[in-house]
């Protein structure tokens, strides 16, 4: 474990922007979170191969003990004829992948019952690149105990509703043979991901069955298609959603525990959305793996999911300023104590009173995760929306932020107050940075909300003298 924890160490040294001096996150996985902004996970157009890696993982007994131990029993591709530098990259890729597979450590005996679980992590290579891990754990068809097994699939493209469709084919046909598992995925590997709001239809072969045609649809709007919201207002009340957002927000460290490794996933995936248009930057891992729990000892900010089998070794754990969130019973374990009062009060009523407004009308995972969403982005709309006004450029087309005047121009205290402290975060840092390379404001979703929102307040404007 000590030169994989090394080569996971290395991936986890960040250059600091404007925010503060450079610093190395020590004592973690190479996890970095899905960026949820238009520059990463949602900026593909379509054309890129779905997936780099479909794996089986069992646990093997170890030589010595009844302990078991995660291990690739099939993987597809197998590539062949890689450079010496591919090959390495390989072999550390899929030396990490069975620790997050099996999360939970290596206490394992055979079962009978084992309830299904999706879920997924994701690893961060040296050169900065991200693959996404998506799994599937069950216990395989069969008579008698016998112990569960992970199908994950590696991918680059943040899509998750999409992959979760993909792993029900993938565990459909398992059950019949891993043969009739190959020309499924070969069918999927030779097909371009899809443009937003477009179809790729698949045809495969299923003994018994005949030929089947299977479609895959990539939600239109792409900038939420790597998250579910649900899991997240299951577990959580609103207010507590927006304390939060606000730890994250001042980047902060958050530990959120809870027994199901899905549960985890999927909160810790929508809490890290909330901050759209900005990215966590820092320690990010879904589910932390039993060896990797020294983590929430880390100095510098994380955002982690922990199963709650763990919780007292945390709990035991020398912590600072942490903010650890019991999701099986919706309540704050620790917290620093001012996280009501971080927002400006206004637009944390703004949020709250959106979030409640029309919630139990909504039916799709679509609308639910707009509906979360949009008093976020409107948040960020209202507070640094006009970002791209305090870019001064040179004649080369280099921008600089003038954060002193932009910070002048808002003119409520409160606001004034949060934003002098959001531009010193990484997560407003890189941001700007990205925004002063570009001639003009990215075309995404959250320029679409800003413009509207400028729209509104000029047409507000007339209005108001004709009052007076």
């Amino acid at each position: 474990m000590d030169g994989l924890g090394r080569r996971l160490r290395a991936s986890l040294r960040l250059k600091r922007g404007r925010g503060g001096p450079s610093q190395n996150n020590t004592g973690e996985a190479a996890i970095e979170p899905e960026r949820t902004q238009e520059l990463s996970l949602s900026n593909f157009a379509g054309g890129q191969h779905f997936f780099e890696y479909l794996l089986v993982v069992s646990l093997k007994k170890k030589r010595s003990g009844d302990d078991y131990e995660p291990t690739i029993t099939y993987q597809f591709p197998k590539r062949e004829n890689l450079l010496r530098g591919q090959q390495e990259e390989e072999e550390r890729l899929l030396k990490a992948i069975p620790l997050f597979c099996f999360p939970d450590g290596n206490e394992w005996a055979p079962l009978t019952d084992y309830p299904r679980e999706t879920f997924s992590f994701v690893l961060t290579n040296v050169d900065g690149s991200r693959k996404i891990g998506y799994c599937r754990r069950l216990l395989p068809a069969g008579p008698g105990p016998r112990l569960p097994k992970v199908y994950c699939i590696i991918s680059c493209i943040g899509c998750f509703g999409l992959f979760s469709k993909i792993l029900d084919e993938v565990e459909k046909r398992h059950q019949i043979s891993m043969a009739v598992i190959y020309p499924f995925m070969q069918g999927l590997r030779e097909a371009a991901f899809p443009a937003p709001g477009k179809t790729v239809t698949l045809k495969s072969f299923i003994p018994d069955s005949g030929t089947e045609f299977i479609s895959l649809t990539r939600p239109l709007d792409s900038h939420l298609e790597h998250v579910d919201f649900s899991a997240l207002l299951h577990c959580l009340h609103f207010e507590q959603i927006i304390q939060i957002f606000a730890s994250a927000v001042l980047e902060r460290k958050i530990i959120f525990l809870a027994e199901g490794l899905s549960t985890l996933s999927q909160c810790i995936h929508a809490a890290a959305a909330l901050l759209y248009p900005f990215s966590w930057a820092h320690t990010y891992i879904p589910v932390v793996p039993e060896s990797l729990l020294a983590t929430v000892c880390c100095p510098t900010p994380f955002m982690v999911g922990v199963q709650m089998r763990f919780q007292q070794e945390v709990m035991d754990s020398p912590m600072e300023e942490v903010l650890l969130v019991n999701l099986c019973e919706g309540t704050f374990l620790l917290s620093v104590g001012d996280e009501k009062d971080i927002l400006p009060p206004k637009l944390q009523d703004d949020i709250l009173g959106s979030l409640g407004q029309g919630i139990d009308e909504l039916k799709t995972s679509e609308q639910i995760n707009e509906h979360v969403s949009g008093p976020f982005v409107q948040f960020f709309v209202k507070t640094v929306g006009h970002y791209a006004s305090y870019i001064k450029r040179e004649a080369s087309g280099q921008g600089h932020f003038q954060e002193r005047s932009f910070c002048k121009a808002i003119t409520s205290k409160t606001k004034r107050r949060f934003v002098k402290k959001f531009v010193k975060t990484q997560l407003f840092s890189l941001f700007i940075q990205e925004a002063e390379k570009s001639r003009n404001p990215p075309a995404g979703y959250f320029q679409k909300k800003i413009l509207e929102y400028e729209e509104q307040k000029k047409q507000k404007k007339p209005k108001e003298k004709t009052v007076k």
